[in-house]
């Protein structure tokens, strides 16, 4: 089976109440549940600690469990309402971020479909990054990718780093250079392994779960995708949402 979870908390430092922030009349939570509820899932939970989002997502029909507060990451609150779905070791889990309204059907099926390769562990995709802009933004997760399309290293700097870059040959460097979409699907036997590790060097220095997993010697497929969803990370993203954008919830 496959089974689409999205965590939702209430109580975001840069945007509390974020899941419930009105988009075209509608709460962000339902724009992301809808959205999703079109790929191709067997079922599809919202994971949340808040009462005030619970009701929300009953209301709109949407199906809601509930989990403890402590979790410090998605990942986390994935792997407990795995637990409490009793899910087999074989169930695929797509975790699916809360802030993105508009994320299409093609990247979760793009995801899930690497998992036709019984050796895939962990899945994500990756966008050719195609600005400076993007590459020196430390808000921009970077990964270096391998010729068999496995995940090599995660960091907020500069990857790979080309010590001549210059304008003019910047387009050479986007060749080998890839933004992180930070969307993950593993098999549950492998999402409560990884929540069992401890916090490593790497994960405390750059501030990226995902290399915990690394640095234990998990393996993160890619697929690239060249579509790229808005996250509403802040008051802020709300009030930029384009006419475009709006479009696209119609």
């Amino acid at each position: 089976m496959i089974i689409g979870i999205i965590p939702a908390r209430y109580a975001s430092t840069r945007f509390p109440g974020k899941p419930l922030a009105l988009i075209h009349n509608k709460p962000m939570i339902q724009h992301v549940f809808e959205r999703c509820n079109a790929a191709d899932l067997d079922a599809l939970f919202v994971a949340t600690d808040d009462e005030r989002i619970k009701k929300c997502v009953e209301k709109f029909g949407g199906k809601v469990i509930m989990t403890r507060t402590s979790h410090l990451s998605g990942t986390d609150r994935c792997a407990e309402t795995a637990h409490l779905l009793s899910l087999n070791d074989s169930d695929l889990v797509v975790n699916i971020q809360g802030d993105e309204p508009f994320i299409s059907q093609e990247e979760i099926n793009l995801l899930t479909n690497l998992f036709k390769k019984q050796t895939v562990q962990i899945a994500t995709l990756v966008k050719p990054i195609t600005s400076e802009d993007e590459y020196y933004n430390p808000n921009k997760v970077k990964v270096v990718v391998s010729n068999s399309h496995r995940a090599l290293y995660f960091s907020r700097s500069p990857i790979p780093f080309q010590s001549d870059l210059q304008v003019d040959n910047f387009r050479s460097l986007t060749l080998h250079s890839y933004k992180h979409i930070g969307i993950y699907a593993y098999s549950n036997e492998i999402l409560q392994k990884i929540t069992k590790l401890p916090v490593s060097k790497l994960e405390e220095t750059e501030k990226l779960e995902q290399l915990r997993w690394l640095e234990n010697d998990f393996t993160i497929s890619v697929e690239i995708c060249h579509y790229e969803s808005t996250a509403i990370d802040t008051p802020e993203d709300l009030a930029s949402i384009t006419n475009y954008e709006l479009r696209i919830l119609s």
